[in-house]
């Protein structure tokens, strides 16, 4: 592995930390939101806070994840391996979960969501289980 590689993968590490911290973060910031009174100044702190850490964080370190990992693999020969198939269907999955976050960050600025609280508790956990595979996938490599 050359310099460069090891660069991009040092990118592409702090931009997972980075998406998942917000990921992690974001349903939690909706749990909280879940119970404020619409319109009230929580509630606007609330939209304030969610919209910045989507647009300012989670989708940019997103795109950085998807860059440099598909650098990563491309350059390290990892293609055609059944473990990165299985570990991108999972990031896929991710991706489509940042999508409905965007969703929910546009329903709550609105005024629009109607989940209650314990939707986004449990929704909270997802993020966290794809990470976990998505690590023992990267880590074993286990076929």
């Amino acid at each position: 592995m050359d310099s460069f590689d090891l660069w991009i993968k040092v990118l592409h590490i702090v931009a997972v930390i980075s998406w998942m911290a917000g990921m992690l973060y974001l349903p939690r910031l909706f749990v909280y939101h879940a119970d404020a009174e619409r319109k009230s100044p929580t509630s606007e702190q609330f939209k304030v806070m969610e919209r910045r850490l989507l647009k300012g964080i989670v989708t940019p370190a997103m795109i950085v994840v998807w860059a440099s990992g598909l650098t990563l693999a491309l350059r390290m020969g990892f293609l055609m391996s059944p473990w990165l198939h299985v570990k991108l269907a999972l990031v896929l999955v991710l991706t489509g979960i940042h999508g409905y976050f965007a969703g929910r960050v546009r329903a709550f600025a609105e005024d629009r969501e109607t989940h209650k609280a314990i939707f986004f508790r449990v929704l909270n956990e997802v993020p966290t289980v794809i990470m976990i595979a998505i690590v023992v996938l990267v880590v074993t490599q286990p076929f």
